[in-house]
């Protein structure tokens, strides 16, 4: 797919989940597994985000109020870059990390830009570890909401992660961000547990 295809296939979705986000549907997740947000680790930084966009908007229009050709252009795609930066929050919302025991993984998201499926079998730790730093390092991967993670995975082998643009790589440790990491760390620790069969 090439990255014009891919760029308004990923707005096209964006748009979907601000819907299901303003209708105030839930996430979809499969009977029996349980959802854990973490969005709000960026709402602040994406009200922040929202707020600069409507004042660019205003002061634009006054800018351009003796040019209307060049502020009804300018005008729709302000509003259209805010509508971006909202759906950006509402797929973070109902597309959440999602645990579930009755086929062993545990799906690790970030908007729709990270979608990463971590088989409960691989996991060899689960700890809650608040990280506000992150290097870049091979067979690493960092899903950081609001500039921080706080849970890291440590795998006994390494899992296929697919990036947005379509590269592929290994990863065996994976940090990411809950709203509340203790009961995600918790959560899989018990379904981890469960795989376990009696001695």
């Amino acid at each position: 797919m090439n990255a014009g295809r891919l760029l308004l296939r990923h707005e096209l979705r964006l748009l979907a989940a601000l819907g299901r986000w303003a209708s105030r549907r839930p996430p979809a997740v499969p009977e029996g597994a349980t959802p854990f947000g973490y969005a709000r680790g960026q709402g602040a930084p994406m009200a922040g985000l929202g707020f600069v966009c409507v004042i660019e908007t205003l002061m634009l229009s006054v800018l351009l109020r003796d040019r209307p050709t060049a502020h009804h252009v300018v005008l729709v795609l302000d509003v259209y870059t805010l509508v971006l930066v909202v759906a950006l929050h509402a797929s973070s919302v109902v597309h959440p990390h999602v645990l579930d025991p009755g086929a062993g993984t545990l799906r690790v998201r970030r908007s729709l830009h990270v979608d990463l499926v971590v088989p409960l079998e691989r996991i060899v730790s689960v700890r809650r570890e608040l990280r506000a730093t992150h290097e870049r390092h091979d067979g690493e991967l960092d899903v950081v909401v609001g500039a921080q993670t706080s849970v890291t995975l440590e795998l006994a082998g390494p899992v296929p992660h697919v990036t947005f643009l379509g590269r592929r790589r290994e990863v065996g440790v994976v940090r990411l961000h809950a709203d509340d990491p203790g009961a995600l760390v918790r959560a899989v620790t018990e379904a981890r547990s469960g795989l376990v069969e009696p001695a």
